[in-house]
């Protein structure tokens, strides 16, 4: 049964609507924590497509429609505010036509008539699984351990028709942060850019045409965004609310100043611009507010900017989630978050998903980095005011909302977020005097943005108003006090004799509470909660009370160990008076307020700027405090990945003993490796080092080795987990195979690619031809690989291929002289050429609990067929001979493009490289003369 339809009819010439709806409030509540928010559920009603026909985001049938006015809304009850229409409502409110699947906001009677989270959709979908804010989606992008992100983020996606299929559009907007960023792109039929943006964004909802979910005829694109976002909230919207014309009126309208220039990138972008304008329209109607004019900072992002790093990736490397527990931080978020500030966290998490590939702006960062290190009077000064910083994103998106409705709680919440604006810019002057003497180029424009005159000037005009020592405080009744006597005497003669009121009841109470213990003689003290007003409590012995009870006067009685809460009826109702008088305060100051924001409106976009430089310069802080706890150093960028004794950065917060450092080198001459060793080696956690080492290289952070040199890697690859998947009914091997898959068809010359254990889901043989193949197809590309494995046949790969080198990590044999068996010793030393540790399976199961006739058995069996199926492959002369003259000519193109050495020592190093050839060469000739004998 389909949900019950409520048509919105449409009255040309943006005349008011007839038809009124019961009050709503917003679905998502996003004011800043300290701000006590009620959580009305949004009782909207639901309209339905009327026709799929518009090709709005398609050039050629562009359809718009006639402007109308939302319903209007009726007061809220008990409330002291009228219910007037703002300048913004009636600028930009019209009718709006959606289908949703939202569920979580909306009240029980509502749900009951929700048939699934795609009433417009797809009726196979109907079994699937409620959705809720607090759930994120995938353990690659949302993460109980980063607490600071919770998803606030809804995005609209679009995708061409006809010859434009694969053409995609993308618009998110964070409602914490007043910042819309578009996205278009050419993606190809796997939407492999479309699904990583996605869980990079992590959103809290998405927004589709409804022609993408046609039941019976579903795009690829919504099929695969529904299948890997299965906990996210999805709503489908008409076809003809994506109108790229639409779009462009609305940035026109939105966009700041400062940022304008981004209609020059966007005129002809009109799939991003399609998805703005449904993004905007939605984001208007679920929120029951609208933007200020001139107020949205838009970017647009393109997809070349930053290192690609899928979500399967991100999850094998622990990059935000640990994969054994949750909860905790060891993960290379972990690691590097030493932030103070929200802004910063979600910085560094965005970073760590979407590292740089611009070395000119990495090294900015790393001088940065080299700065903070090398003084510390700027990294302790920067720190101290960074860490008084409240989430200016998430202050300046509340600030620039104009809300339809005017109630108690955004009075309250207006009122408080400029005491919050008042606390950001008084920190401007002191980060300004923490930043005077600083060095590099990105500090000092960042100096440099902060000279910016709006900041005085905001702050002046604020503090006409507001009194000079009004500021953010902690605990609900101390931001109560500051709120009620935020604005001078004197402004308004009804606004003091109010404030003289308040606090005369104040007075009373805590009089008769004074009263009340003096009466019972016991140890009576006032407190307060948002939820409870004032109300009594009270430390004591239960037998030091008569009769072992509270006097009859005392109501509502709480008991936790010795500690009483209660109240009393005269105390109830002194707190009704109380609250009373709290609306007429806020009522009125609210007045004050906004007559204030709306002089200030104009030079608000500053603190973009400002948030911008104080996210940024915690996440430097964090890379710089990070450092001081490990040996770190700063990377280089040329042709070459090389890292001297480089160790694991999550591994060394966890053990207890610092790590085994081992040496990595990887050029375009050797630009494959193959990596053997016994089970438990360490073959994994070097593949997982190397990755983790390049993320934290490409943003900009120092690095856990004694040297290291990177090429940009634009795309990050791995295949690590070897896990069946039962939601997508994969085996190990199937699930092997999707992941190689992906691999292959996304990886290009500038990829680094982590392939570990290829091929053990099926059996041996097929397991060999599979990973030779694969081998072989990814040697035809320049990509850094690194290819763990248990199959020695591919070792001799090498014969054919000069570019493949041989690593292993060598074990040593002990006697266990308890026992009177050989037993293994692990050092995690990578070494050169290949493991000659032969059926280390069978010492590993040899010191197992396995029956010791299993174990002989089995190593009988191995020994017959390792006879009968392997073969040595034995190099030819001419084969060695083509090797030496190929690494010295690799070897040669590398010194001349990245040598920085001074003409003596690279006389040197080309007289050392000669040898080595020469010895090379020799021996294949020696090889040669033992052939012929």
């Amino acid at each position: 049964m389909l949900r019950p339809e409520i048509a919105a009819p449409s009255v040309p010439g943006g005349a008011p609507s007839s038809v009124e709806a019961r009050s709503q409030g917003p679905r998502y509540n996003i004011g800043l924590k300290e701000t006590p928010q009620s959580h009305p559920s949004a009782k909207a009603s639901a309209f339905t497509p009327t026709g799929m026909s518009g090709a709005a985001g398609d050039r050629s049938s562009s359809s718009s429609s006639l402007p109308c006015r939302m319903p209007s809304s009726q007061p809220a009850q008990g409330s002291c505010f009228s219910n007037n229409r703002s300048y913004a409502e009636k600028t930009f409110a019209s009718k709006f036509t959606f289908s949703t699947s939202s569920s979580s906001a909306r009240g029980s009677n509502y749900l009951q008539t929700l048939k699934t989270p795609l009433s417009a959709g797809n009726p196979q979908r109907s079994g699937y699984k409620s959705w809720t804010p607090q759930m994120g989606y995938s353990a690659a992008t949302s993460s109980s351990a980063v607490s600071v992100h919770s998803s606030s983020v809804i995005v609209a996606v679009v995708e061409g028709r006809g010859l434009a299929r694969g053409e995609i559009g993308m618009a998110s907007i964070d409602l914490k942060s007043p910042q819309i960023v578009l996205s278009q792109f050419a993606d190809n039929t796997t939407y492999a850019k479309v699904i990583t943006k996605l869980q990079i964004l992590s959103p809290l909802e998405i927004i589709m045409s409804n022609t993408a979910c046609v039941v019976g005829n579903s795009t690829k694109l919504f099929t695969l965004i529904t299948e890997n976002f299965k906990y996210v909230n999805f709503t489908t919207v008409q076809r003809k609310y994506f109108n790229e014309t639409k779009g462009l009126e609305y940035i026109e309208q939105l966009c700041v100043a400062e940022f304008s220039t981004v209609l020059m990138e966007i005129q002809s972008k009109y799939y991003c611009l399609a998805a703005v304008a449904a993004l905007l329209k939605y984001v208007e109607f679920i929120q029951n507010s609208v933007y200020a004019p001139k107020s949205l900072k838009i970017s647009f992002q393109g997809s070349e900017k930053t290192a690609m790093i899928d979500s399967s990736s991100a999850q094998n490397l622990e990059l935000l989630i640990n994969n054994q527990d949750c909860r905790n931080n060891h993960t290379l978020f972990g690691i590097l978050n030493y932030t103070k500030t929200p802004g910063g966290s979600r910085r560094l998490r965005s970073n760590i998903l979407e590292p740089l590939v611009d070395i000119e702006t990495i090294n900015m960062r790393l001088d940065c980095v080299q700065e903070l290190l090398q003084d510390e009077e700027l990294f302790f000064g920067l720190q101290s005011v960074i860490s008084r910083f409240l989430d200016t994103e998430q202050l300046l998106s509340v600030l620039i909302q104009i809300p339809k409705q005017d109630t108690v709680n955004v009075a309250e919440s207006k009122i408080t977020n400029l005491i919050y604006l008042k606390h950001t810019l008084e920190l401007v002057d002191p980060l300004k005097i923490a930043l005077k003497n600083c060095n590099t180029p990105l500090l000092r424009a960042y100096y440099g943005s902060l000279e910016d005159n709006r900041f005085r000037i905001i702050l002046e005009k604020i503090k006409t108003v507001i009194n000079d020592d009004v500021r953010y405080m902690k605990g609900c009744l101390n931001m109560r006090t500051q709120k009620c006597y935020a604005v001078r005497s004197n402004i308004n003669e009804f606004l003091d004799i109010a404030r003289r009121t308040y606090t005369e009841i104040v007075d009373d109470i805590a009089g008769m509470i004074a009263q009340l213990a003096e009466k019972y003689s016991l140890p009576l003290r006032t407190s307060f909660s948002s939820a409870r007003g004032f109300f009594i409590q009270m430390t004591i012995d239960c037998t030091a009370l008569p009769n072992d009870q509270l006097p009859s006067e005392f109501v509502k009685i709480s008991k936790v160990k010795n500690s009483y809460s209660f109240t009393s009826a005269d105390l109830i109702k002194m707190n009704e008076r109380c609250q009373e008088s709290l609306r007429e305060i806020y009522q009125m100051t609210y007045m004050i307020v906004c007559k204030l924001l709306s002089e200030i409106y104009e030079h608000i976009h500053c603190l973009y700027k400002l948030s911008d430089t104080v996210s940024m310069l915690d996440m430097l802080l964090s890379f710089a405090h990070a450092c001081t706890l490990s040996d770190y150093v700063r990377p280089e960028f040329t042709d070459t990945l090389a890292i001297k004794q480089g160790w694991h950065p999550i591994l060394e917060k966890i053990s207890v003993e610092k790590p085994v450092a081992n040496n990595t080198y990887i050029t375009e001459g050797s630009n494959f490796l193959i990596i053997t060793g016994p089970n438990m080696s360490g073959k994994s956690t070097y593949l997982k080092q190397i990755a983790l080492c390049q993320i934290m290289a490409q943003i900009g952070s120092y690095i856990p080795a004694e040297y290291s040199s990177f090429r940009i890697a634009e795309q990050i690859f791995t295949r690590i987990s070897t896990d069946d998947d039962i939601e997508t009914n994969s085996s190990t091997f199937m699930k092997e195979m999707k992941e190689i898959a992906y691999i292959l068809h996304n990886a290009n010359d500038k990829s680094l690619i982590l392939i570990d254990e290829l091929g053990r889901g099926t059996n041996t043989e097929e397991g060999i031809g599979i990973c030779y193949a694969v081998c072989e197809y990814l040697l035809s590309l320049k990509a850094f690989t690194l290819f763990a494995t248990h199959f020695l046949e591919l070792c001799n790969i090498d014969v054919l291929y000069p570019n493949v080198e041989n690593m292993h990590f060598e074990v040593q044999h002990v006697k266990n002289t308890s026992r009177n068996k050989e037993a293994i010793l692990y050092t995690y030393k990578l070494s050169k050429g290949l493991t000659e540790e032969k059926n280390y399976g069978l010492k590993a199961a040899e010191v197992s609990s396995l029956p010791p006739s299993i174990v002989l058995d089995a190593k009988e069996i191995t020994t017959q067929i390792t006879r009968q199926i392997l073969q040595n492959q034995r190099s030819t002369p001419e084969m060695e001979r083509q090797r030496a003259v190929y690494h010295l000519a690799t070897r040669l193109v590398q010194t001349a493009r990245n040598s920085q050495l001074d003409p003596d020592t690279l006389r040197t190093y080309l007289s050392n490289l000669k040898k080595k050839y020469e010895a090379d060469f020799s021996r294949a000739e020696q090889v040669s003369g033992k052939t012929e004998e």
